[in-house]
C-alpha cells in the first residue's frame, strides 16, 4: 500500500511522510496516544480513536470469506473452544472482537502475532488465533486448522470482514486531510498497476515468506477494498462494531464513516 510513497513514485507539495513499522496492537496503542497524524489501525481499535481519529476510504484490509484462522496442535471442533486458553494478538485487534463475538467465554493470553504458533506448539495455549502470513503457513508447520473468523462472519452475515484501516488525525486541515487521501489512493493504484515492484519493495518486510506465498497473502488483503471502503465495507465495520457494544465489548457506539 505504501510502497509508492516510501520510494517517491507518488509526490506531493504539501505533505511529506515518514514511516514507521510496527505490528498492529502497537499502532492500536499509539493511536490510541495520538502519536501518528496518519496510521493504520485495527477496526476495532477505531471504535475506541474515533473521537481523535477519521476513517480513511482508502487502505482498509478486507477479509472476503477468510481472515483471522483458530489453529491448534491437535483436533480441535470449533464447538469445543468454550473455556479454552487462546493465544490472541491483542485485545484491540479485530480479531479478537470477531472472536469474542462469535465465542464470549474462552481464556485470552495475549502474545506478541508471530509467537502465537509456538505458543500453541509448546502448548502454553491450547489454540492460537493467527494473523498475517500465519494463515497460510499454519499447516506447512503440521497445526490443525480450527475456524476463519472470516469464513464464519460471511456464512453467518453475509458481509466482507473489515480488519484494518488507515485514519488520519480529526484536527489536521482540511487541505491536508484532502491531500492524504488522494495520495493514500494514488499510492494503492500505483501498486495495483505495477504488482511485481511492490511486491518486490514489500518482500524485504516478510517474514521468510516465499514470494509465491507473498503474492497470495498481499492479493488476499489489497484489493479493490483497499482502493476504496465502499458500502459493502461501510456496512460490515458498522455491523462489526455495533456488535461489539450490544455485547458489552466496546464501551461506546460509534458511526463508521469515511472520508476521501
Amino acid at each position: 500500500m505504501f510502497y509508492a510513497l516510501a520510494t517517491r513514485k507518488i509526490r506531493s507539495n504539501l505533505v511529506t511522510f515518514h514511516h514507521v513499522l510496527e505490528d498492529i496492537e502497537s499502532l492500536n496503542r499509539k493511536a490510541s496516544e495520538g502519536a501518528y497524524d496518519l496510521t493504520a489501525v485495527s477496526y476495532h481499535a477505531y471504535a475506541y480513536v474515533a473521537p481523535q481519529y477519521a476513517l480513511m476510504a482508502s487502505g482498509s484490509s478486507v477479509g472476503d470469506g477468510y481472515g483471522p484462522t483458530l489453529i491448534s496442535a491437535s483436533p480441535l471442533d470449533p464447538r469445543e473452544l468454550k473455556g479454552k486458553r487462546i493465544g490472541i494478538p491483542g485485545r484491540t485487534t479485530t480479531a479478537y472482537l470477531v472472536l469474542k463475538l462469535m465465542q464470549p467465554d474462552f481464556q485470552a493470553v495475549e502474545l506478541p502475532f508471530d509467537q502465537i504458533p509456538d505458543a500453541v506448539d509448546d502448548r502454553v495455549v491450547d489454540v492460537g488465533l493467527v494473523i498475517h502470513e500465519a494463515q497460510l503457513t499454519y499447516a506447512k508447520s503440521g497445526f490443525h486448522h480450527v475456524l476463519d473468523l472470516g469464513r464464519w462472519w460471511k456464512e453467518r452475515y453475509g458481509l466482507p470482514l473489515p480488519l484494518g484501516a488507515n485514519v488520519l488525525r480529526r484536527s489536521l486541515p482540511p487541505e491536508i486531510q484532502r491531500e492524504c487521501c488522494r495520495l493514500m489512493k494514488a499510492s494503492i493504484q500505483y501498486a495495483l498497476d505495477h504488482p511485481e515492484e511492490a511486491l518486490n519493495y514489500a518482500l524485504q518486510f516478510a517474514r521468510d515468506m516465499e514470494p509465491q506465498q507473498a503474492e497470495k497473502f498481499v492479493g488476499m488483503y489489497v484489493n479493490d477494498y483497499t482502493l476504496d471502503g465502499g458500502p459493502a465495507v461501510q456496512e460490515a465495520a458498522q455491523k462489526m462494531l455495533d456488535m461489539g457494544h450490544e455485547a458489552g465489548i466496546i464501551p461506546n457506539r460509534v458511526t463508521v464513516e469515511f472520508i476521501r
